[in-house]
């Protein structure tokens, strides 16, 4: 199954709240919630009767697929490494895509979304360490540096990104040089740090079934 491309609207709407995936548009007054569209997509939507307990499980998973842009494959190996790890699963399920390339780019302020942030990344415009590294699904650890590749082109994308992300806050588990345009992972978030809005034991039970 391929990366879905249709309206990211419908995707928000679908899971009845703002997922964040289309950047600057969604603080604008332009974005679905905002204009009334607060309800699913298609016809006789509001017939739809009481969710089931399978029903909320199924949502609270999807959602989570799509705020990360996790694909269903990728998205079972990180259930299988965080069913293997000590701990809470469903907090080590967050925690391992929380630290995710693209996501801890987009954290920083170099992108405007996740989307965007892998499209970054893909295209070479940032480094790792020092060192090219065009896999968005790559894990950050403690003491990574993440930079911008010293062209005109891939300052002036980030740093324009930089001026829209300034209203954001900063997760705990990351610090940023705005001067230097780099960014640096202090330490692995915990679940108190992660701010997503996800019921990660809802999404542990329908992975178990």
């Amino acid at each position: 199954m391929g990366r879905k491309l249709g309206p990211k609207c419908k995707i928000c709407r679908r899971e009845g709240e703002p997922l964040h995936l289309k950047g600057s548009r969604c603080d604008s007054p332009n974005c679905a919630f905002k204009r009334g569209r607060d309800y699913p997509p298609g016809m006789h939507t509001w017939r739809r009767g009481k969710t089931s307990e399978y029903g909320r499980q199924l949502r609270e998973t999807q959602k989570l697929k799509r705020t990360y842009g996790v694909l269903e494959r990728q998205f079972r190996i990180y259930v299988g490494r965080a069913e293997r790890q000590r701990g809470n699963t469903g907090e080590n399920l967050l925690v391992l895509i929380e630290r995710r390339f693209d996501n801890v780019v987009y954290h920083l302020g170099f992108a405007q979304s996740r989307s965007q942030a892998r499209q970054l990344i893909v295209h070479g415009h940032l480094t790792f360490n020092e060192h090219k590294l065009d896999i968005p699904s790559a894990l950050m650890s403690t003491g990574n540096i993440i930079g911008v590749k010293d062209t005109e082109k891939s300052r002036k994308l980030i740093k324009d990104n930089l001026e829209f992300a300034r209203a954001r806050k900063l997760p705990e588990w990351l610090e940023r040089e705005d001067d230097a345009l780099q960014g640096c992972v202090k330490m692995l978030p915990s679940r108190d740090q992660i701010v997503t809005p996800i019921q990660e034991q809802l999404v542990v039970e329908f992975c178990s079934k």
